[in-house]
């Protein structure tokens, strides 16, 4: 595929610096970038590669722009450069669809509803009762359960396991070897010392918009529902135990760990490796920080959190500047010890 730097700037609602007419052919890196790539600069990390940079066009911001002149090279300048080129991005992942269609080796059991313009790749397995709405994409080696509904326009890779009875809406993106619907850690002690299994008996439900990546674990409740709400993004290696509720446009990065009855309110930041106690409750907008571990409800919205026991980012830093010095004030303190000793031998 190939767009000019006029058609960049009319797609992103940039201004454009430079030729009109200049080809683009690929995506790239900035540092990485070479003659017909498509590049852009978010970060100011990467300033630098401003004076070495080959890419044919770059999308920057318009301070960068102002400051950093480039009369050869072919700038779009914009208010955003990162969401500008991911408008880019898709522009040149849809220009190779797939087309719909029911590949000869997938199997597609005759009590399943299958919308208009499905594809459903080899070795896809749709059990009875199931539906996939119109434009939905069922890649190679996936198994869509009984019972399961999938709205339209929505891609399933392969390998994605949706067990029996969970939704997923509309416009949804559940990446490679995902599970959805597995059953919830529920176990209850005996007084023989042993445990007994609780019934699994709830759905998952993921609502609109939503995107999980590769290898995550939504655990179906135990009586009712876990919810995603619409518009959630999930990393990799994410695990959702069973009835949770994630609020609408929270985004989670890898490897969190999220325990069973724990509400995520809406429009949350959570980075990698958080774990979630069960049963507490996460105010709207907050920002946790990577490795924190929330032991109890986070209430007051908009907050950053950080550290563990989780404290407000401003609480761990002055923890982390106390750990920096245990060092030097143990030492402190042995020398007191010791002078204190010495003190009263001598007396």
């Amino acid at each position: 595929m190939t767009l000019t730097s006029a058609q960049i700037a009319e797609l992103t609602g940039g201004r454009l610096l430079g030729k009109s007419d200049v080809p683009v052919t690929r995506l790239a890196e900035i540092e990485h970038a070479r003659s017909g790539d498509l590049s852009f600069l978010s970060n100011p990390k990467y300033l630098g590669f401003l004076e070495t940079t080959k890419a044919s066009v770059l999308i920057v911001s318009h301070d960068v722009a102002r400051d950093h002149p480039m009369p050869q090279s072919t700038l779009v300048a914009v208010d955003d450069p990162y969401s500008a080129f991911s408008k880019c991005q898709q522009v040149f992942s849809a220009s190779s669809p797939i087309e719909p269609g029911i590949h000869p080796l997938a199997c597609v059991s005759e009590g399943a509803q299958i919308g208009k313009g499905v594809s459903i790749g080899a070795f896809a397995f749709i059990a009875h009762g199931a539906q996939v709405g119109s434009g939905s994409i069922i890649m190679e080696q996936a198994y869509i359960g009984s019972g399961v509904t999938i709205g339209a326009n929505t891609q399933i890779h392969p390998g994605v396991r949706i067990l029996h009875h969970c939704e997923v809406g509309n416009h949804c993106v559940i990446h490679s070897n995902t599970v959805v619907g597995s059953d919830g850690f529920g176990f209850a002690p005996q007084r023989e010392g042993h445990y007994q299994k609780v019934a699994q008996n709830g759905v998952v439900i993921i609502e609109d918009h939503v995107e999980i990546g590769a290898c995550c674990t939504i655990d179906r409740a135990t009586i009712s529902a876990t919810r995603i709400r619409k518009g959630v993004k999930l990393d990799n290696l994410v695990h959702i135990a069973h009835n949770v509720e994630i609020g609408s446009h929270t985004v989670i990065a890898a490897q969190t760990g999220v325990s069973g009855s724990t509400h995520i309110d809406k429009n949350c930041v959570v980075a990698g490796q958080v774990g979630f106690a069960g049963h507490v409750y996460v105010a709207p907008g907050s920002q946790i920080g990577g490795q924190t571990g929330v032991t109890h409800s986070l209430k007051e919205p908009g907050q950053k959190w950080n550290g563990t026991p989780v404290g407000t980012y401003m609480e761990s830093q002055r923890r982390n500047a106390v750990m920096r010095r245990l060092p030097e004030l143990l030492k402190r303190i042995e020398d007191l010890e010791h002078s204190l000793m010495n003190k009263n031998n001598n007396q």
